[in-house]
């Protein structure tokens, strides 16, 4: 994939800086995490336009609507191509025509409506019904989230780089990081990971995912669309997030940090 310069898109780039401390300046090369605007569009309509870490854009395409429920299930798009424009990347897919149809008719219902600010979503009322239900026995070992926390930094490469990314951890029950993705967006880590996860026909029973950012509302309701039935992060929930959780079945843990974490919500399947 090429930018506008002509030089391949990567994850991260050296940009020249300079490093002051105690008086003293030194000339240095900095390597800095890239984002790139992404354009989703499905069919032949932009749905979505997200700034990103320009890799994995597949599995970020596929993971988004998953998450989204633009999609139920991989099959359904049919074709996925991605395309560098002068002012970005679109990555455009086509759905079979039942997709395409139930797109077509949420996108006529958002047209000339107020917003409440969130993607997809007309109104409040709305907002209130989005959320999927999980009803999952999955039981995770006793330290299952401390040890999924111990191999978190080795996995984070681009983190090592760049300091400026957030990772999704896909881990089995006994808390093996079986898959790690890492994106500038925590919402598009977790897509990323979703994605990937999926198009290895695999399903989300059984493990959990841990995030290395805060757990918001939009975190909680993206895994529970997809069967996610635990959700850790190494930072706070908000109380939206707490609730989402509770209403959607999923366990929700929060300050996951070396032993120590937070269960707000359906805790039984802790050990």
């Amino acid at each position: 994939m090429q930018d506008a310069a002509g030089t391949e898109m990567e994850a991260f780039r050296c940009y020249p800086a300079s490093r002051r401390a105690g008086g003293a300046v030194v000339a240095c090369d900095e390597t800095l995490a890239e984002e790139v605007p992404v354009a989703l569009v499905y069919n032949g309509i932009s749905h979505a336009v997200m700034l990103a870490t320009p890799t994995d854009l597949e599995d970020f395409a596929f993971g988004f609507s998953l998450s989204e429920c633009i999609v139920g299930r991989v099959g359904e798009i049919l074709d996925l191509e991605i395309v560098e424009r002068s002012t970005g990347i679109e990555v455009q897919m086509q759905l079979t025509a039942e997709r395409a149809q139930a797109l077509k008719q949420h996108r006529r219902s958002l047209a000339g409506r107020t917003g409440c600010g969130l993607c997809g979503t007309e109104s409040l009322d709305q907002l209130a019904r989005r959320g999927s239900r999980v009803d999952s026995a999955a039981m995770l070992a006793a330290g299952a989230v401390s040890r999924a926390l111990g191999q978190l930094q080795g996995r984070q490469q681009l983190f090592g780089l760049t300091g400026a990314v957030h990772a999704a951890a896909w881990c089995d029950a006994s808390g093996a990081i079986e898959l790690l993705c890492e994106d500038v967006g925590r919402h598009n880590a977790l897509d990323k990971m979703i994605g990937a996860v999926a198009r290895q026909r695999r399903g989300f029973d059984g493990g959990f995912v841990l995030m290395t950012s805060r757990a918001s509302y939009e975190i909680v309701q993206k895994s529970a669309a997809v069967g996610i039935a635990v959700v850790a992060a190494v930072s706070a929930p908000t109380g939206m997030a707490v609730r989402v959780a509770n209403e959607s079945g999923v366990t929700l843990i929060g300050f996951a940090r070396g032993e120590r974490h937070c269960v707000y919500s359906h805790p039984q399947r802790m050990n």
